[in-house]
């Protein structure tokens, strides 16, 4: 009996452990409009930046070419071979040239340790991107959902 009691003990503390080293989102998400001095934009054209960009918190994103908008999160917990996180990106419908709809588009995106700040951000780099309604982003790591927020784009 004081066997079972050990064992269920041990069991319940490597479960508690497991539980505890989950990734989880630490902090404040930032979400909103990237800041850029840069004003006009050509397609194709995309303004380099630093993770560190300042991020206007906002909902309403300016559909024009040049707007960079998404999330800003710090993930705690992450160890080596964590499963990659699952950057989900559902859209109004972006017509490609090719003349495929696009409800959704889908990134993988492996575990950086020692990261400081995680993004996911969308740039209207090409006129076809450049679609109003609302734009939901979702970060998952398997199936466990981090963090969400939508966009309106005008």
């Amino acid at each position: 009996m004081r066997a079972i009691r050990s064992s269920i003990l041990v069991g319940g503390l490597l479960l508690s452990a497991l539980a505890s080293a989950e990734v989880q989102v630490q902090g404040p998400v930032e979400y909103g409009i990237f800041i850029s001095s840069a004003k006009e934009f050509a397609p194709g054209e995309r303004l380099l930046t630093r993770s560190d960009q300042v991020i206007e918190p906002t909902q309403m994103i300016p559909a024009k070419l040049g707007s960079k908008f998404g999330l800003r999160y710090t993930l705690a917990g992450k160890q080596v071979g964590d499963a990659p996180l699952t950057l989900l990106y559902l859209t109004p419908g972006v017509v490609t040239p090719d003349g495929l709809r696009h409800d959704k588009f889908v990134v993988q995106q492996p575990m950086v340790q020692g990261a400081g700040a995680d993004l996911m951000a969308f740039e209207f780099s090409e006129t076809y991107e450049v679609v109003p309604g609302e734009w939901r982003f979702m970060v998952f790591q398997g199936d466990r959902l981090l963090a969400e927020q939508s966009f309106e784009v005008r």
